[in-house]
């Protein structure tokens, strides 16, 4: 009975992380569109939930002396290099199409596994891989001469490589450190949400020096966006960026991953690209073809298939979200690899 209910609240925390993460673009682009530069916007959504978190920093201050360089590749790929791309993809392209290219991550991590580690993958995942190619190649409508703006393409796969970093870097964490001396149990591995607030907080500074907030032209928040042909607040889109695509997402997903298995949470969380795209459809009236929509299908298919593709070790996640932002990858016991799909992301650690 009890597990039945944890399984139930799971899955509902899973929703609501993957229905807060896809929101995360829906809510920026007005921003940026009323004059905000997207490294702004960026800045202010990892500051502001930064603070948010500084409690929990404060309570897992160990995590600095124990694991700082995890720490300071989170901040810098997962936080500021994810956010940062994939906010600058949305300025030139639509949301779901920028969310649809950082699908594309799981992909990437099994090349790197296979030509730069020389590890094997199954064959269900090189399937993956080919379907994920296959379905971004009708989302970006290549026989068209890419429709979209191939500068955002780009940006979009630079938020898909920062999440490569991610996952790479969270695999090395969920199994904690090795203790010192013949005979010593490892180390436990690091609390999520500590990773997440240090993360934050790391991405924070990094965005300070890039974006240079001080040149930032904060009349526009006290103003109003354009969404859709409405006015909104911009406190409001900025509170729904910092409160509920960023604090909610990245701790509903957590608790939603230790309450189900990973690879539950990870089908979940490809929900967010359906999300992001339909929230975009009717929010912001970015209307996708239907050789874009099935591509969409596929894309998610394949980043499916490739992050389920294979066994994870009873090890708990360093974080989770697609922005992710997604899910970190496991390791099974023959070596192969499998990635977690989602994230955020939307600026997973996800997404986005």
């Amino acid at each position: 009975m009890h597990a039945t209910q944890g399984r139930s609240a799971g899955l509902g925390l899973a929703l609501v992380s993957a229905f807060a993460f896809g929101g995360s673009g829906v809510a920026a682009k007005p921003l940026i569109e009323a004059g905000l530069d997207p490294l702004h916007v960026v800045w202010l959504r990892v500051a502001g939930a930064a603070l948010v978190m500084l409690p929990v920093a404060w309570r897992h201050r160990n995590l600095v002396r124990e694991r700082p360089a995890l720490l300071a590749g989170f901040g810098l790929f997962a936080v500021a290099g994810v956010q940062a791309c994939y906010f600058a993809a949305i300025s030139r392209i639509p949301v779901g199409v920028a969310l649809l290219v950082e699908y594309l991550a799981p992909a990437l991590v099994l090349g790197w596994v296979r030509f730069v580690q020389r590890r094997p993958v199954t064959r269900a995942a090189a399937v993956g891989v080919v379907l994920a190619v296959g379905g971004l190649a009708c989302v970006v409508e290549v026989w068209a001469g890419l429709g979209f703006d191939a500068f955002g393409l780009l940006l979009a796969l630079g938020a898909a490589c920062c999440q490569v970093g991610y996952f790479v870097l969270s695999d090395q964490g969920s199994r904690g450190q090795e203790a010192d001396g013949p005979g010593a149990e490892q180390a436990e591995p690091p609390h999520p949400v500590g990773v997440i607030a240090y993360g934050l907080l790391g991405g924070a500074l990094v965005l300070t020096v890039v974006a240079r907030p001080w040149g930032m032209d904060w009349g526009i928040l006290g103003a109003h966006a354009a969404m859709n042909g409405h006015a909104v607040p911009a406190w409001l889109l900025l509170g729904w960026i910092v409160l509920l695509a960023t604090v909610l997402a990245y701790l509903t997903g957590v608790v939603s991953v230790r309450l189900l298995s990973p690879q539950v949470a990870g089908v979940v969380a490809c929900l967010e690209a359906v999300i992001a795209t339909v929230l975009a459809w009717v929010l912001l009236g970015e209307h996708l073809s239907a050789p874009q929509l099935v591509g969409g299908t596929v894309v998610l298919a394949g980043a499916f298939i490739a992050q389920s593709s294979a066994p994870r070790p009873p090890s708990g996640p360093v974080a989770s979200g697609p922005g992710a932002p997604g899910l970190p990858e496991g390791e099974s016991a023959d070596g192969d690899v499998s990635t977690g799909a989602g994230g955020g992301l939307s600026g997973r650690p996800s997404a986005p």
